[in-house]
């Protein structure tokens, strides 16, 4: 070494120990209280769509309008990020939740099945902006560690996996009107996220330079072949998972299952989400993404062989937690696979065009779950459901042999 050493040598800035930090732990929480309300919208709203809808292959509309109402979201999130930044922008979105759930409790105190539509489809924004947690993530732990702080700030629906079920059990005949109750503890819930955002300091937006190429469109960011599939498994693996928990009550609910059996088999689907979220990040950086995915589809299709094998409460638990735990691999994977492949400058309409393509996956399995499952029963609806592993699996050999090839 140079007696007076290089300015690089005096200047080098040693590697973070750890990738933690207030802001980080305060977006898990806020992710936690998402998934609170996110659970409690699936268990109960499919429930309350049949008991205000006279035809029953509708009864999950209000939760396709949950979905329909985040991918019209996306692009107006998008703006709205880049005009006023993350923080007001998730401000605002939890705002519109907490005023989405009183819409929702009054739809259910007139029953109005379409007044209770009215209030997902507005909670969509919420849901659109909530969504993009996984993604500032990354930007509040030093790079080393982007893979971690996704997978914990993913980890923190382990509450809602708790909480979520719960709330909709103890609170849906809390007043006189059935579920009404649980919509006005939602936007409780909604409002304690306000509160948590308020102590998040995400990092300015870096300036654009002169030097900075210019940002890419939209076509040539899906040319990537690595991002086309990222957004395929993303979509596909939350396709899949919405398709059958969305299903699931109304299954349990045709097999002669009480709610509390209904919000048991929830609560452990969402834990198989999100606490493998504490060492979905670990796996990724010693075995990478793809790989990681891979493991994702294998369960996908566990799950669905799980499903088929009977209809007890143990095989529900089995087959929601399976399809749970493959839904992180895969979501966790794709995030952490498409994060490298934009730049800052085109990182607000990327992650929008992500999103937007989950969410209409979501609302076409949506309406599909509620009229397969109350036509074709529990049984053909996971058959069908094998259409949507096959398509993330396709994608993946497609992604090796370009490698490859």
């Amino acid at each position: 070494m140079n007696v007076n050493g290089s300015a690089s040598e005096f200047n080098e800035v040693p590697e973070p120990k750890h990738f933690y930090s207030k802001g980080l732990m305060l977006l898990v929480l806020c992710q936690g209280l998402f998934l609170t309300n996110n659970v409690s919208f699936i268990a109960i709203n499919g429930l309350v769509g049949l008991s205000l809808t006279p035809t029953p292959w509708m009864a999950t509309l209000p939760v396709m309008g949950y979905v329909v109402g985040s991918a019209m979201s996306t692009s107006l999130v998008s703006k709205v990020q880049t005009l006023y930044g993350r923080k007001r922008s998730f401000q605002l979105g939890l705002l519109v939740g907490l005023f989405a759930c009183l819409m929702c409790a009054g739809a259910v105190y007139l029953q109005s099945f379409w007044g209770l539509i009215a209030g997902t489809v507005v909670a969509g924004f919420y849901s659109a902006n909530a969504q993009l947690y996984r993604f500032a993530a990354a930007e509040l732990a030093p790079v080393a560690f982007k893979e971690k702080a996704v997978s914990w700030v993913l980890a923190g629906g382990i509450l809602g996996a708790i909480l979520g079920p719960n709330i909709a059990n103890w609170t849906k005949d809390m007043l006189q009107v059935p579920y009404m109750g649980v919509y006005f503890i939602l936007s409780v819930v909604a409002l304690l996220g306000i509160l948590a955002m308020q102590g998040i300091e995400f990092p300015p937006e870096a300036p654009k330079k002169a030097s900075d190429p210019e940002a890419r469109s939209m076509r040539e960011i899906f040319g990537q072949r690595v991002f086309l599939v990222s957004v395929i498994c993303a979509a596909m693996g939350y396709g899949i998972m919405n398709l059958l928990m969305a299903a699931t009550p109304l299954a349990m609910d045709v097999c002669g299952f009480a709610f509390h059996d209904t919000a048991f088999v929830l609560e452990w689907h969402v834990i198989g989400m999100f606490a493998p979220g504490f060492y979905t990040g670990d796996l990724i950086k010693r075995f990478g993404a793809y790989r990681v995915m891979v493991v994702g589809v294998l369960l996908n299709f566990a799950c669905v062989a799980i499903a088929l094998s009977g209809q007890n409460l143990f095989q529900f638990v089995a087959a929601l937690l399976v399809l749970g735990v493959g839904w992180n691999f895969l979501f966790t994977g794709a995030t952490t696979m498409a994060i490298s492949l934009f730049s800052a400058q085109e990182k607000n309409k990327a992650q929008a065009s992500i999103n937007f393509c989950v969410f209409a996956t979501m609302a076409i399995t949506s309406l599909s779950s509620g009229a397969l499952v109350t036509t074709a029963g529990w049984s053909l609806l996971n058959v069908g459901s094998l259409a949507l592993v096959a398509a993330m699996a396709a994608s993946l050999v497609w992604l090796k042999w370009g490698r490859t090839a």
